[in-house]
């Protein structure tokens, strides 16, 4: 699917493209899996289909460590199951 495709669904929904993007969501995902979910950064890259940056270069690094990458999108779906249903949510009020 192509990420015009998102788009266009987003914008149906009625998010602008100031609010949220297909991409949007892709760095979403990135941001939280590594800093609250505490998930490696190779294992997401991989996930995300960038490329890797390997000490051994690209050409020598064949892994694609399925195992942990389904876990680590277990614990994605577990975690907007949280965000859905609405329990574990701290609400954050301003000082005034």
């Amino acid at each position: 699917m192509s990420e015009n495709t998102i788009n266009e669904a987003l914008r149906r929904l009625g998010f602008d493209s100031n609010t949220m993007t297909g991409h949007g969501f892709r760095a979403m995902a990135r941001t939280i899996l590594d800093e609250v979910l505490n998930f490696r950064p190779d294992y997401i890259e991989h996930q995300l289909a960038h490329a890797v940056r390997d000490p051994n270069g690209r050409a020598y690094n064949r892994t694609a460590p399925l195992a942990e990458r389904r876990k680590m999108m277990q614990a994605w779906a577990d975690y907007l199951d949280v965000l859905r249903i609405g329990s574990n949510v701290v609400a954050m009020h301003r000082r005034s």
